[in-house]
């Protein structure tokens, strides 16, 4: 029962996550390039981060919890000896690809962000998006056993 309340709570911040970044993608990224207007980015920024930055918080911790209810221990992350360890370590290098971007985009992309820069901040939010899915499409290998 424990990892199924686990899951369940993995399940619904990685939708508020994933579906944000599609969101964010499909509907007002195309309006932002179209008209070059950051402020609908920066807009949707600043309402998405306070509910989406927890989401991904709370997913990396459930995360790593099932990761060890399934026997995949820090030792063994990156090791990619079985099926469930391959998806973890996959899982686990996205996570870290995310990071890297999130931090690109608070420190360096965000603060200066001009129309000029906007198809700059749109392939970090394509990027982003794209990993968010295949960290879901990892994820879901589980149920067949892993990779």
């Amino acid at each position: 029962m424990y990892h199924h309340i686990l899951l369940i709570i993995h399940l619904l911040t990685a939708t508020i996550w994933v579906g944000g970044h599609l969101f964010l993608s499909l509907r007002f990224l195309p309006e932002a390039l179209k008209n070059k207007d950051v402020t609908i980015i920066q807009n949707f920024k600043d309402k998405f981060e306070p509910i989406g930055m927890p989401a991904l918080i709370i997913s990396i911790l459930t995360g790593i919890l099932m990761a060890y209810d399934y026997d995949v221990t820090f030792t063994k992350w990156f090791s990619f000896a079985t099926a469930i360890e391959k998806v973890v370590s996959l899982k686990l290098i996205l996570l870290l690809l995310t990071v890297g971007l999130a931090v690109n985009a608070q420190l360096f992309l965000f603060p200066k962000l001009t129309s000029k820069e906007l198809p700059k901040a749109a392939l970090q939010i394509i990027l982003v998006t794209l990993i968010g899915v295949g960290m879901l499409v990892l994820g879901s290998l589980v149920r067949i056993g892993g990779l």
